[in-house]
């Protein structure tokens, strides 16, 4: 064992810089996503439902890959996307070369909602996370951001 006290194990740079880590993203997800919520009506989850359909373009995104992208099991991927559907923000259409395939896309509504919540979500990253690094730090901790996503990604179990 490395660890002969509690203090230890607490103190332990590794585990300080990756509680860090959390606390600064639950943090700002509450800044952010309270900021979202109060501004446009869309919840943070909704909203990242929405970038993640987005970024299919108009091909549209099977509700499997939905909830790989968020980490969610596919019954929590249905119950975002339902709610998106009651919303009128996104649709489902059946897949054209697998029927057993839902695809989901943005409506013009959703489209039209994503675009206005992302330009408050944009000043918001920059207030609150890019403009309170140097911008030398700032580069280097998406570039690092973006290493540690892709790895722990790779790492992860395909959900259910």
């Amino acid at each position: 064992m490395i660890f002969t006290t509690a203090k230890q194990a607490a103190d332990d740079p590794r585990i300080l810089v990756f509680g860090r880590l959390l606390g600064a993203a639950n943090r700002l997800e509450y800044i952010l996503g309270h900021a979202l919520e109060e501004s446009t009506g869309l919840t943070h989850s909704i909203y990242e439902l929405l970038l993640v359909v987005g970024r299919a373009g108009g091909d549209g995104v099977p509700v499997r890959d939905v909830a790989q992208s968020r980490v969610v099991t596919s019954g929590g991927a249905t119950r975002l996307v339902n709610r998106a559907v009651e919303l009128g923000l996104i649709r489902r259409r059946p897949s054209q070369t697998d029927g057993r395939v839902q695809l989901v896309e943005l409506t013009d509504l959703g489209e039209q909602r994503l675009l206005e919540a992302s330009e408050l979500h944009v000043r918001n990253i920059e207030r609150y996370l890019v403009d309170v690094l140097p911008a030398d730090q700032a580069r280097s901790f998406a570039e690092a951001i973006r290493t540690l996503s892709k790895n722990a990604a790779a790492e992860l179990p395909v959900m259910p």
